[in-house]
């Protein structure tokens, strides 16, 4: 049984930052119904290729993982009426768009409150639901940018870089919902009082400054691209290797320095204070020194060491890593659609030794259990079919 069971989530989200959360609250055991608008396109879900045999992506696959999912179109008046239906007997509702939309359909925080009292509304937008910014578009690019983090990372020669990886989506609106959403459950078992959780992409990057910002608003200068400690101005950084793979080195800490040394063939050096008199040398020798041999050579030599040295892997390396399979990172989860097959996900990252995640299915095509949720409520197929349509 998941941690979850018997907590159940209706689920209004698009793109990645909701439908994240949520998939980690299904994996953990809660009863997601993913609401969506027949044939609205999703950048994310659509997000090719098309898993073989079936209709459905990888993306919608993973983000649709332990869902069930059905088609409303919330501009019929049936439809909000089935929403309010719904929500009597559900205990969260999530949701990504721009602040006042869902109170335009009628189907707002107080509308539902008024309904179920108990209500745990979590809203994820970009900028937070209050502000001169709360009606602005933006992307995980966007609030990145006026966070403060990007103008320090990245080199000095070329500027800012890109990630592959949606910071501010995942690492801030998914997780600062989950744990908002975790903290207003703990609040309503004691008080039995449901509550609002306004979740701003943009806020929860701010913290991420983390050390920098803490030492900067203590008197410290404004970090810099390239200049500190863990942004490429110390030894803290990727070195390119002789076959053109990387190697990432994070020997911070005197005793990881030492073995860096003892590896790289500077035993001199162990005592550190080259870091102290001519850290630039020191620099430059560590990237001829990783130039002269190859990753899997490097590889070889610091699995003897203790030196925070690790090679950088591709995702079909990380994939087939021994480490990663033994802590089921990479499941196989089973596609609905195709009987007998599944598909390799990204799995949860979160290890309870009472109530471990779950993978049940993954995701299948948005409407899937429309007919039988909806009958459920009473409504006949002729009233399901309009309220679906459009």
């Amino acid at each position: 049984m998941g941690a979850l069971n018997g907590i159940k989530v209706l689920d209004f989200t698009t793109l990645l930052p909701g439908p994240y959360a949520t998939m980690t609250l299904a994996d953990l055991g809660a009863e997601v119904l993913k609401v969506s608008s027949k044939g609205k396109y999703d950048l994310v879900t659509h997000w090719p290729p098309v898993i073989d045999g079936t209709d459905t992506t990888g993306a919608a696959a993973w983000l649709g993982r332990n869902k069930k999912t059905i088609h409303l179109n919330m501009k019929k008046p049936a439809a909000v009426e089935a929403v309010k239906k719904l929500v009597m007997e559900y205990d969260i509702v999530v949701e990504q768009f721009r602040p006042g939309v869902m109170s335009k359909l009628g189907i707002g925080y107080d509308e539902l409150k008024a309904i179920n009292p108990k209500i745990i509304y979590c809203a994820i937008t970009g900028y937070g639901q209050t502000g001169p910014m709360a009606l602005r578009a933006g992307h995980d690019i966007n609030y990145m940018s006026r966070s403060g983090i990007i103008s320090a990372a990245g080199r000095k020669e070329t500027g800012p870089a890109l990630f592959n990886f949606q910071i501010a989506d995942v690492a801030a609106g998914s997780k600062d919902a989950i744990i908002g959403i975790l903290a207003a459950i703990r609040h309503r078992d004691q008080t039995g009082e449901g509550q609002f959780v306004d979740v701003s992409m943009e806020d929860g990057v701010i913290p991420f400054n983390s050390m920098d910002g803490a030492s900067f608003f203590a008197g410290a200068d404004e970090p810099k691209r390239a200049a500190g400690l863990l942004n490429g101005g110390g030894i803290y950084d990727f070195y390119e290797t002789k076959d053109g793979h990387f190697m990432g080195v994070g020997s911070l800490e005197p005793k990881f320095f030492a073995d860096l040394c003892k590896g790289t063939g500077h035993p001199d050096w162990a005592d550190g204070k080259i870091l102290k008199t001519d850290p630039e040398t020191a620099k430059k020798t560590f990237i001829d020194d990783f130039k002269s041999k190859t990753r899997d050579e490097w590889v070889e030599i610091f699995s003897k060491l203790d030196a925070c040295v690790e090679p950088v892997f591709t995702l079909d390396e990380a994939a087939k890593d021994e480490h990663h399979a033994v802590r089921g990172m990479f499941p196989d989860v089973p596609l609905p659609q195709a009987q007998g097959k599944t598909v390799k996900q990204l799995g949860c990252p979160i290890k309870l030794s009472a109530s471990p995640v779950e993978y049940k299915h993954a995701g299948y095509p948005e409407g899937w259990d429309t007919d039988e949720i909806l009958s459920g409520l009473g409504y006949s197929a002729d009233e399901i079919a309009d309220m679906s349509e459009g």
